[in-house]
């Protein structure tokens, strides 16, 4: 028996087909396009994220003759998404988590913000789904019209055919409308956003019953959708993070640092996220403390496609080995603001140290250096690790993991499947199908690919990092 897991990332949607022992069978990939309609905004066509889907699906199909037993999802979170209730069709672009532009709508409702955090557990900031939905209120769109959810709503209403409106916790839980002690849509937060209930999905446990494809619309298969994270949660399951004190960071677009705090609802004053990490059919509620740092990798596409100076992101490696450090040189890629711990969207990028000598090398090992940093930062408002698993595409360059190892002190360790948010997708998606019966099952099917051992900590590149990123922040 396998799994099917959907990917649905922030710039392409991955399709998996996971066996029953763990291992990836076949794998397709679709990019879609971003859109940037202004400085600071950024949005995705919802029919393209649901085409790039069904083209991932199907070239993962076709690499096995092993037919999958179930579906499982996993997504960027945050995005905003609107579409018909009736034809499934969006009204328009979907504003992504990357998307800054109610900064000035979060200034305006920051007399809510202790409200807010304790209800929720996040802060008032341009990256959650709520404020991007009163904007869309403010802006001539009647939100009372549409169905309204992050990307895992929209796909599986598009795989359902519309049959089925629902999320998970984990994705819920990054809205600013759910409550963390409540476990439901929180009534004074709907109030505040003004997002009117009736629009809302149904918020079902992370594995179990989230419909059936219809095999009319999705490639003539009907298999039941079991299970169901954002991606950044997913990741945790799939690295088997099931204790407290299990600590993991992505390696994508962004980073992101999860760990794992049991059945308690942990507060953090240093700039971390509560956040639910599962929830089980049962009800028992697994919570996380979470550092989202915007862009890391996305640093590395940048400069492969803003500056040109890399052929593709792996190059980065070569390339930043060319050179036995920066010199000098600091990047601080807060190309969409500052994320955990600083939380400053209006902060902009910036690069110094440059001197006559600076070459593409120094840049590249600089942008290396900053996503180990900004890693570190997190890392240190956290409580006390003892070792760091790191996953995502970022994640298999031996000099950035290297590097992280140093900067942290700890062992990072990296798994032999570094695709573990879509693995994650598939764990979930097996249990709510029986293919798995418990967490130990899959904690056995985890298997280590290579261990970087801490080295010399450069104390003094740390300490120019952190003069570089007061200059970049509006706070100073």
């Amino acid at each position: 028996m396998s799994v099917l897991a959907i990917d649905a990332g922030t710039t392409g949607v991955t399709a998996l087909i996971v066996t029953e022992d763990g291992r990836i069978a076949a794998r397709g990939y679709e990019e879609f396009a971003q859109h940037f309609p202004r400085p600071g905004w950024v949005e995705h066509a919802p029919e393209e994220i649901w085409q790039a889907t069904l083209a991932a699906c199907q070239s993962a199909l076709a690499q096995t003759k092993v037919a999958p037993a179930c579906v499982g999802i996993t997504n960027q979170r945050e995005t905003a998404v609107l579409w018909d209730r009736r034809t499934l069709a969006a009204p328009r672009r979907a504003i992504v988590w990357q998307d800054r532009r109610t900064a000035q709508l979060c200034e305006r409702l920051r007399p809510h913000e202790s409200e807010v955090s304790e209800l929720t557990g996040l802060r008032l900031d341009p990256y959650f789904t709520a404020t991007k939905l009163t904007w869309l209120a403010e802006n001539g769109t009647n939100l009372a019209d549409y169905a309204i959810g992050t990307v895992d709503s929209y796909l599986i209403a598009r795989l359902t055919a519309g049959a089925r409106h629902v999320t998970d916790p984990s994705n819920a839980s990054r809205t600013l409308l759910y409550g963390l002690a409540s476990g439901g849509w929180e009534p004074a937060m709907l109030d505040l956003f003004g997002v009117p209930r009736d629009c809302l999905p149904e918020i079902l446990p992370n594995y179990g019953d989230f419909g059936t494809t219809d095999p009319g619309v999705f490639l003539g298969l009907e298999l039941p959708i079991s299970g169901v994270a954002g991606d950044q949660q997913a990741a945790l399951f799939g690295q088997t993070c099931f204790t407290p004190g299990d600590v993991k960071c992505t390696y994508g677009t962004g980073s992101f640092i999860l760990v794992n705090t049991g059945t308690q609802i942990v507060r953090s004053d240093a700039g971390l996220l509560t956040t639910v990490a599962w929830q089980t059919p049962s009800g028992e509620l697994t919570y996380a403390l979470e550092g989202s740092i915007f862009v890391t990798g996305a640093a590395v596409q940048w400069l492969r496609d803003g500056l040109g100076v890399i052929g593709s992101a792996p190059e980065s490696e070569a390339v930043a080995r060319t050179v036995p450090d920066s010199g000098g040189v600091v990047f601080v890629p807060a190309l969409t603001g500052l994320g955990a711990p600083h939380w400053d969207p209006e902060a902009r990028g910036l690069i110094t140290g440059i001197t006559r000598g600076t070459t593409r090398a120094h840049l590249v090992r600089a942008t290396l250096e900053a996503v180990a940093y900004e890693v570190r930062d997190v890392v240190g408002v956290m409580p006390p690790i003892s070792v760091l698993k790191a996953d995502g595409g970022a994640s298999a360059n031996d000099l950035l993991m290297q590097i992280q190892a140093d900067q942290l002190g700890v062992p990072v360790e990296r798994p032999r499947i570094q695709e573990t948010t879509a693995l994650g997708a598939a764990f979930l998606a097996g249990l709510g199908a029986g293919i798995w019966k418990s967490q130990e099952e899959l904690h056995e099917t985890w298997q280590l690919d290579r261990r970087f051992d801490p080295g010399t900590r450069d104390e003094e590149a740390y300490e120019r990092w952190r003069h570089a990123v007061r200059l970049a922040s509006t706070q100073g």
